[in-house]
């Protein structure tokens, strides 16, 4: 049996009732099998990422402990978007019903073509690092450094905690 390990995931949504997307991609992971102690981040409007125009996102983060392994908490992460009416991507960096990231899963380091942890882009993204920041702050980024060095980094230009 797989020992409870610390798990974080970015949670975030463009289209459709975002809020509303976030809050049920929060109670779905807490009802899956092998996860629970699940946090939840504050959520925050964001102003979209990379060279596409689209609408603003809601932005989140939710962490927990996990007796899945990393294949395992991704697919279940696949699932819950597909459930909550996820298409696949038309376009990188493009709008989305719902995106759940693998973030952090304990101290692993997995560099897959499908799969890298610690999440690639964490260091440089204020929309993760805030929510992230909120329920975690002194979680330390494998090979990256803590949350709260991270976020200090970044610019959160235009990022607004939603109430």
């Amino acid at each position: 049996m797989i020992p409870w390990r610390p798990a974080y995931v970015g949670i975030g949504s463009n289209l459709g009732d975002s809020v509303r997307l976030v809050v049920a991609a929060f109670d779905s992971l807490a009802a899956a099998p092998g996860i629970a102690s699940l946090v939840r981040a504050p959520l925050y409007r964001t102003p979209p990422f990379g060279p596409v125009a689209q609408p603003h996102f809601v932005n989140s983060a939710a962490g927990f402990l996990t007796t899945l392994d990393a294949r395992a908490l991704f697919a279940t992460l696949r699932a819950i978007e597909r459930a909550l009416g996820r298409e696949p991507a038309r376009v990188r960096w493009g709008p989305r019903t719902i995106d759940l990231d693998l973030l952090v899963l304990g101290r692993e380091r997995i560099a897959e073509e499908a799969l890298q942890l610690p999440h690639p882009g964490i260091g440089e993204r204020a929309f993760v690092l805030l929510p992230l920041a909120a329920i975690a702050p002194d979680l330390e980024i494998p090979g990256m450094g803590t949350v709260r060095e991270l976020r200090d980094q970044v610019a959160a230009d235009g990022i607004e905690r939603l109430p």
